[in-house]
Parts: structure tokens; sequence; C-alpha cells
């Protein structure tokens, strides 16, 4: 009788243990995601801390426009799987696996700084939503409007250009003035115009620049739009006032100030040029004239059909305004002298 019952009697410690050491993994893993989600919040308050404040050197000028939820699908070429990943230079991004999703490395140029961070942030709050959600598979996109049509694949790619000139390029700020008075930024093909336009209208002043930054950085597509418009609202927390702005086809300018030329004791005109696209942006570190001329040829290349958004945002833009040597250092940090 007693021989009869032992093997049962044995079997039941072994199954006790083993889903004890189940419970175990179960709560060593919550701990692990709640560490994680625990150390992003310090992480991120120490590198605010450091970043260089915005300076409200003078008022400026805005054109800009686009739609992430619009956007047509992924050409050819681009569809899942996607082994490589793709970057400039000698930098690469690609898929890795374990989180239920493509996690993809963002590549930087011009030193990082806050854009570098904010294209980091994208990538890491999709780590953290996957880790709190179990690693489940983040869907390819949403519903309502034209997303209903097709699924967003792959990165967004988002190149930031910023050009310091001086300040006796007033023609410059002409031709944006006008590209800002008649512009259809409503469409792509629009955008695209002011795009080509915009960065012609610096090519032509290549004795006048003086600093420049080209950095570029690829983040999932349901993060690109927030991305987008975090680096968007940084630049343009860089005016005092938007003087002239045409956005998505609305035109404005703020009443309170006019616009025309900068003041003649004006040292510098700024220009950032800021742009997301479903294609690939090589762009190269500037560390001189000729680089920057190349970044502006690729830049002002991106096709119509591959452009989600643009901003084309300079200062200053109110008549008699000044931005300094000192407001341009401290606004633009990440500048490179030519």
């Amino acid at each position: 009788m007693g021989s009869r019952w032992s093997p049962s009697l044995a079997v039941v410690p072994r199954f006790q243990a083993s889903k004890g050491a189940d419970l175990a993994d179960q709560r060593h893993s919550i701990l692990l995601r709640r560490l994680l989600s625990g150390l992003m919040l310090p992480a991120l308050l120490s590198v605010l801390l450091v970043l260089p404040q915005p300076s409200l050197a003078a008022s400026g000028g805005r054109i800009g426009g686009g739609s992430f939820r619009s956007a047509p699908s992924m050409p050819r070429g681009y569809g899942g799987g996607y082994q490589r990943g793709y970057g400039g230079g000698g930098n690469r991004g690609g898929y890795g696996g374990g989180f239920g999703f493509p996690f993809i490395v963002p590549f930087f140029f011009g030193g990082g700084g806050l854009f570098g961070f904010l294209i980091l942030m994208a990538v890491v709050g999709l780590l953290v939503n996957a880790l709190r959600g179990g690693g489940q598979a983040l869907p390819a996109g949403g519903n309502g409007g034209n997303l209903d049509r097709y699924q967003p694949e792959g990165p967004v790619a988002i190149a930031q250009l910023q050009v310091g000139l001086l300040a006796s390029a007033r023609e410059l700020q002409r031709d944006l003035r006008q590209l800002a008075g008649s512009s259809d930024t409503s469409s792509s093909a629009g955008l695209q115009r002011v795009l080509q336009d915009s960065t012609l209208a610096l090519l032509r002043h290549p004795d006048l620049w003086v600093y420049a930054n080209a950095e570029v950085g690829q983040v999932p597509f349901p993060s690109a739009e927030s991305t987008f418009n975090r680096l968007s609202m940084t630049e343009r927390s860089k005016l005092r006032s938007e003087v002239t702005s045409n956005v998505s086809g609305s035109i404005s300018r703020d009443a309170g100030s006019a616009a025309g030329d900068a003041d003649a004791v004006s040292d510098y005109i700024a220009v950032t040029v800021l742009v997301a696209s479903r294609g690939r942006i090589p762009l190269n570190p500037v560390n001189g004239s000729e680089d920057l001329r190349e970044a502006l040829r690729i830049i002002g290349s991106v096709p119509s059909d591959q452009l989600l958004a643009l901003e084309v945002i300079w200062q200053p833009e109110g008549a008699g305004d000044v931005l300094s040597a000192d407001e341009l250092l401290t606004a633009y940090p990440q500048r490179k002298h030519l």
C-alpha cells in the first residue's frame, strides 16, 4: 500500500518546485521592467539639466506643413523583414529582435545634442512601452483616415540642417518672406517646392556662410510625428515671435511687428531646415563649405512622394531686428565654424 502511493507523492514536490520557479521568473521580469522604467526619469532629468536653454534672440519666420497620417505607402523594397538599416556616412541603423517590434538604432551627425537626444528618447519610449506591455508587437498603424488603406512600414528619417550667415545676406530674408507669402503648404508638391526654393536660396550665398550643422536620425513610424513636433517646437522656441508664417495652407502675420530686413548692426541670419522623409537622407557631417553645399543639395532633393513634413525657420525677420554673435552661439550650440 505504501509503495503504491510513494511515486505520486514524489511528483508533488517537483510540480510545486517548477511552479515556484515560474513565479520567481515572473517576479524578476516585473521588477526588471519597473527598474528600467524608473531609471528613465532620472536619466531624462539629468540630461535636460545640462542642455543649453533656447535664446529668445529675435523674431523670425516660418514655412511648413505636412501630415504623417496621409503619407503614401512605403516604396517597394522597404517592406517587412528589413534586414538592412540605412544611414549616411559610416553609420548604420538596423532591426534587432527580442521586444516584439523592429528596434531601430538611431544615428547622428554633428555631435547629437538635443536633436540626437530626442531621436534617442523616441526609440527608448517604444522600448519601455514594449517592456511594460510584456513584449507584444506594436501595431504598425491606427484606424481612421487614410491609414486604413495601408500599413506604415519601416523607419522615418528626420534631418535637421542649420546655417548661420552674415547679416548682409538680406536678400535671403526677402526670398524666404516671398516664399511664405506665395507658397502652397497644404500639399506635398507645394512643400517640396518650398524645400527646393529655400535650399536654393541658401546655395546662392556661399560667400556669406559662417556656421552650419547637419544631423539626421531615424525613428519608428509610430513615434515619428511626435519627435518631429518636439524638434519643431525646440526651434520655434528660439524666436521671440513669428512675424511671418505659412503653415499647412494658413498664412498669418504678427500684427504687432512689421516684417523687414535685419538692422544694419545685426551680425547674423540663422536658418533651420527640418525634414521628415520615408526615404533615406544620407547627410554627412558638415565641416566646411563643400560639405554644406552637398548637404543642401541632398536635403533639397527629397521627392514629394517621400516628404512627410517640412519646417523652414529663420531669424531675424522683423524690420530692424538684430541677431548678435552671442545670441547665435547660445541658440545654436551645435554649429560648426566653416
